[in-house]
């Protein structure tokens, strides 16, 4: 069953206890008593209206929703009804949210044609580009669906033989233009390491709209510039959807990981594919969608095995494993960390592409932590979360992670007072950070702690959250 397809039946708009909890604006109510009428999970539910299932377990425990941005997404994920919205207290439309999305100006992925020119492949990134720099409404609304991976999936495979990138333009595009790009792109990584998504994505996004965009529709370049041009924008896509999903704008940052794909393509580059591939893999895990997750990953792992990159076919295995370990599956996910293990070990880290610098012994290990936490082998788990913090310390965001990693097993393995002294050191970064998915590692580590609440040094770390991190989620 998909989870991102929250099928309410129209009548129970009209049920007594849901006008209630509507009127009453109590969305932990109305949550809970979409759990008990239709059956739904909190991923489930969080799915549907592009909440983190961590945000949606704390609204059901009693939190309030008073933002009238997540009422509406609330209101367009679930297809409320217009008088289901007004007795919200939002405006009814006159259109439906997903007949919305269908419009010929925000089409969906699923509406895409198989095989685009690379024309409209770069057209459809500048006017997503465009729209993030404006923040349209329906752009910021725009909610994951892991069915729309499937088509730029495929047609990563089976799309036809790419036409030669190139064009008569007003203005000459040469590679100093391309440099110049990388370079922008290997800053904002670097902010994005050390920072958070939310740091610098306003300004790759403008970037991106104020001068990319003339580059690559009113350039001039040939086929061999054009294929460069197109990697080094593909690249900055990526990073833009990247810092997107770290912000938990997951419907956003699957449009533009989408578009990575689409113009990693054109530009040939199966290495790029495979990496994007990878991270959207990456996505759909952290929201709960594992069967995707699974062919995403082994998507990457044949497109990396047809690029010749050995590393990046461990990198593959890796986000396969996290996701057999997230839907139980012990033994699929003890197979794709041995065979990413061996393919490590042989790999040729001489060539590496400057994105995939973070993909190291550290990373890997984290990798290991989360999947032995997710099968709640803690021991192991412990272990290799340590191992993770032996690392680069340029990666102050990954070092946050990892530190509320090793917090959370200590936590669930019965060890809340070491908890709440790892998790006091994660805090500390995560306060330094423009990143929604560092607070919800702390703010799931509370969960986690809160049985234990009586104990000084878990309600002194409790209380330091709440003050510290205030209303973020």
């Amino acid at each position: 069953m998909s989870l991102d397809h929250l099928r309410i039946p129209e009548d129970l708009w009209s049920h007594q206890d849901i006008r209630a909890a509507l009127a009453a604006r109590d969305i932990g109510a109305l949550f809970r008593l979409f759990t008990r009428h239709t059956g739904a999970s909190q991923t489930r539910i969080g799915a549907a209206v592009g909440l983190e299932q961590g945000y949606v377990s704390r609204i059901i425990a009693g939190r309030k929703v008073t933002s009238i941005d997540v009422l509406e997404r609330i209101a367009d994920g679930c297809a409320m009804s217009d008088e289901a919205r007004m007795t919200l207290g939002l405006a009814p439309r006159e259109r439906s949210y997903r007949a919305d999305m269908a419009d010929h100006r925000n089409i969906r992925h699923s509406d895409l044609p198989a095989n685009r020119s690379w024309h409209e492949d770069v057209r459809a990134a500048a006017q997503l580009w465009e729209g993030d720099v404006n923040r349209r409404e329906l752009l910021r609304q725009t909610v994951f669906s892991s069915a729309a991976y499937t088509l730029p999936a495929l047609r990563w495979f089976t799309a036809t033989s790419t036409q030669p990138v190139t064009q008569d333009g007003r203005r000459t595009v040469g590679q100093p233009d391309i440099d110049t790009i990388r370079e922008m792109t290997a800053t904002y990584r670097r902010l994005d390491n050390q920072h958070g998504g939310g740091h610098a994505r306003a300004n790759v996004t403008r970037y991106l709209h104020h001068e990319v965009t003339p580059l690559v529709t009113e350039g001039r370049y040939d086929p061999a510039t054009g294929r460069k041009l197109l990697a080094a924008v593909a690249e900055l896509t990526q990073l833009a959807g990247w810092q997107a999903y770290d912000m938990a704008e997951h419907g956003l940052a699957q449009r533009y990981l989408t578009h990575a794909l689409d113009l990693a393509r054109n530009a040939d580059d199966a290495g790029l594919g495979a990496e994007i591939l990878a991270a959207m893999s990456h996505q759909a895990t952290y929201l709960g969608h594992t069967a995707t997750a699974v062919d995403l990953a082994r998507a990457a792992r044949q497109t990396a095995h047809c690029a010749g990159i050995t590393v990046l076919t461990a990198e593959a295995l890796v986000m396969e494993a996290h996701a057999h370990a997230a839907a139980r599956d012990e033994h699929a996910c003890a197979t794709a960390l041995h065979q990413a293990e061996q393919a490590l070990d042989r790999a040729d880290r001489t060539g590496d592409p400057q994105w995939l610098g973070y993909f190291d012994e550290a990373y890997l290990s984290a990798k290991f932590g989360h999947c032995f936490n997710a099968l709640g082998q803690h021991s192991q788990a412990e272990r290799f979360a340590a191992r993770s913090l032996h690392m680069d310390e340029r990666y102050v965001r990954g070092k946050a992670f990892n530190l509320a990693l090793l917090a959370t097993i200590q936590a669930r393995h019965g060890e809340p007072d070491r908890a709440s002294i790892i998790g006091g050191q994660a805090l500390t970064l995560t306060t330094q950070l423009k990143s929604a998915r560092a607070v919800r590692y702390i703010r799931d580590l509370q969960t986690d702690l809160m049985p234990h609440r009586r104990r000084p040094a878990v309600r002194h770390f409790i209380t330091r959250i709440d003050a510290t991190l205030g209303q973020r989620r």
